[in-house]
């Protein structure tokens, strides 16, 4: 297989994955989706469409794994919770939001859930590194 064919191979999955983070963001808004697959796709499309990302893009390597890996595999999982005519729909929407605005919309909620997540992980290791911290609850 030539490198070209690859890489069209690789930006056409990329686009469906793309593609899909904003279906989820239609999806979890339909009324026939099922609540666990809103309640995940929430949290999917909360995080894919955040202005910020969970793990730094300029950290090496663990920077781009949750953008490669961990994201595809979620949006996947919570694309197969959705029943496949709401997907249907939600995928031309999806479409039709990609060529009028050219990129996927921002999501104010995955901002503060990624915030959150962080002073979350702060907070437990402040406690857990200085655990005299926690006397005054005793």
């Amino acid at each position: 297989m030539a490198w070209s064919d690859r890489s069209r191979r690789l930006r056409a999955w990329a686009d469906r994955v793309k593609r899909d983070g904003v279906a989820l963001w239609f999806a979890m808004r339909h009324p026939q989706t099922p609540w666990i697959a809103k309640g995940l796709a929430f949290l999917v499309v909360a995080y894919a469409l955040s202005p910020i990302d969970l793990v730094p893009d300029f950290i090496p390597v663990l920077g781009y794994v949750d953008d490669v890996l961990l994201l595809p595999l979620l949006i996947w999982l919570t694309v197969r919770l959705v029943p496949p005519l709401v997907l249907g729909q939600c995928r031309s929407r999806a479409d039709e939001w990609l060529a009028l605005n050219g990129r996927k919309p921002s999501v104010w909620q995955g901002a503060v859930l990624v915030v959150a997540v962080w002073i979350a992980i702060g907070l437990a290791l402040w406690f857990w590194l200085e655990p005299g911290r926690l006397s005054w609850w005793n």
